[in-house]
């Protein structure tokens, strides 16, 4: 029994690639933005599945980052987890692909970055401004029912490697 890829599949496939990215995350209130750039390598996995590597520096000891992306025709969702090294824990996702077909908004839930020892609701989006750039952006909802963003990147893809 093999698996189809569907379109939500194919939409998907828009990922597979290099890519380079510049990030600008918010560290809290009154302190600076962190900016970091890196590279991503997104592949399939027989035409369901997305891997992307991000790579935000050159050595071992930098930020290295694991998402994978799906979509389950029985939950009509789009599913995938997100792992970084410098995180202890494992972010599922769930999530939809807006009536433009250009954003995917995924929902995921962790370690409270506003109270600690509490857990928040998150948001992830991909939106592709066109099939050479994509926006990442990730928001939290706070304990007073504020969506806050607090980061946002741009990445580009890699031609000619």
């Amino acid at each position: 029994m093999q698996a189809q890829p569907t379109s939500e599949h194919q939409w998907l496939s828009k990922l597979v690639g290099e890519w380079v990215f510049e990030s600008s995350c918010s560290m809290g209130p009154d302190q600076p933005a962190m900016l970091t750039k890196g590279r991503e390598t997104v592949r399939s996995l027989g035409g369901l599945w997305t891997i992307g590597e991000a790579n935000m520096g050159s050595t071992e000891s930098d930020g290295r980052s694991i998402m994978t992306l799906g979509y389950d025709p029985t939950k009509k969702k789009f599913v995938g987890t997100f792992i970084a090294s410098m995180m202890t824990h494992l972010w599922p996702y769930e999530g939809t692909l807006d009536q433009s077909g250009k954003i995917l908004t995924l929902d995921s839930e962790g370690p409270s970055f506003a109270t600690e020892g509490a857990y928040a609701k998150y948001q992830d989006s991909i939106e592709f401004v066109d099939d050479n750039h994509r926006i990442l952006s990730s928001r939290m909802l706070l304990p007073d029912g504020q969506w806050v963003a607090f980061m946002e990147a741009h990445y580009h893809r890699v031609f000619g490697s």
